[in-house]
């Protein structure tokens, strides 16, 4: 039985980077790496739920990616989430595994 390499061959690395994103079919824009960014800090506090990570979005200024103005609630939150997903998975379609 052939042992496992600790570290990748360079074309498996490559091709590892490659697959890191494949959901993406386009990069993700300024607003809306802002908003993962804030999000995974949130996220590492340990808090969840959605009311409060709208509190913390609005409390940190975090912009809206869609360009709204207004302040975060959860429907908001949702939405932005919503229109997000719904342009990634367009970019997929219509390009496949991303950049």
């Amino acid at each position: 039985m052939a042992s496992a390499s600790a570290t990748p061959s360079p074309t498996r690395a490559a091709h590892h980077d490659d697959l890191v994103h494949q959901s993406r079919g386009r990069p993700l824009t300024e607003l809306e790496q802002g908003l993962a960014t804030a999000l995974e800090r949130i996220f590492a506090t340990g808090q969840h739920d959605f009311d409060k990570v709208a509190e913390a979005l609005q409390r940190d200024g975090v912009p809206r990616p869609s360009g709204a103005s207004g302040g975060w609630t959860t429907a908001v939150l949702e939405d932005e989430l919503k229109s997000i997903n719904a342009s990634l998975d367009a970019a997929y379609a219509e390009h496949g595994f991303g950049p």
